[in-house]
């Protein structure tokens, strides 16, 4: 099985420990990864701001970087969502209609890929405490990922897995909207954290590090004892990769 990896801007500008902890696991399910290091930006956050211009221009790169390519898959609900809901409008009308409905139905989030293409429920991670999931907006909504995601996490040994009240509420980044509506945007990470919290969870795991981001901001200024895990990098736990 061939990968090709997509790595989103902040996953390596400030997470590329998770990007290498997703080649760790995809390798141990038996997929061969490539990575294109001339890779960019998939052009979100240019078309959530408006820009459809260039952010056409910068999906086009992503179209010839991905090219030929059996599975792309990213450590983001998010990107993958765009790639697959709105590429479509970026180029309506266009000579890349065909090639951008190829692109989305070869486009997959991480635990996704594992449960729905690679059909893995576990991949012999080990992780001792408790921990609860939170459903990003992307992942739910766009990609409409809901219970792959808890079926990984029930196969780490030593987790036990504890649902929050209003899981599948917004944790408040959004993008731009944290920016834009900022005393809005804490006040839904507070919240969230709170039902977090009252679980009585170490950990709170995601897809999305976009969230995970915005919620240890908030995780940090409360002072509360919880750790902010991408789902990737708890896969990784437990087992010794020879790379």
């Amino acid at each position: 099985m061939n990968v090709e990896l997509f790595i989103p801007c902040f996953v390596d500008q400030l997470y590329p420990q998770t990007a290498f902890n997703m080649v760790k696991v995809l390798e141990r399910v038996g997929c061969t990864v490539h990575y294109n290091p001339a890779q960019t930006c998939c052009g979100q956050p240019a078309f959530n701001a408006g820009y459809w211009n260039e952010a056409r221009d910068v999906a086009a790169k992503f179209l010839n970087d991905t090219k030929g390519a059996d599975y792309v898959v990213a450590p983001s609900a998010s990107c993958t969502g765009f790639v697959r809901n709105y590429y479509s409008k970026l180029f309506d009308n266009s000579s890349r209609h065909n090639a951008v409905k190829d692109l989305a139905a070869r486009s997959y989030e991480f635990t996704e890929f594992l449960t729905e293409v690679m059909h893995v429920d576990k991949v012999g991670a080990v992780l001792e405490g408790k921990a609860t999931y939170h459903d990003s907006c992307a992942a739910l909504r766009e990609c409409r990922i809901k219970e792959g995601p808890r079926r990984l996490l029930a196969g780490v040994k030593g987790l036990e897995l504890v649902e929050m009240q209003d899981v599948e509420t917004c944790c408040g980044f959004g993008g731009t909207f944290a920016v834009k509506f900022e005393p809005i945007s804490i006040a839904m990470a507070e919240q969230k954290i709170g039902h977090a919290v009252a679980t009585g969870a170490q950990y709170i795991i995601s897809t999305d590090l976009s969230c995970l981001m915005h919620l240890d901001g908030a995780i940090r200024h409360k002072g509360v004892d919880l750790k902010t895990m991408h789902i990737a990098d708890v896969l990784a736990s437990g087992w010794e990769w020879n790379a």
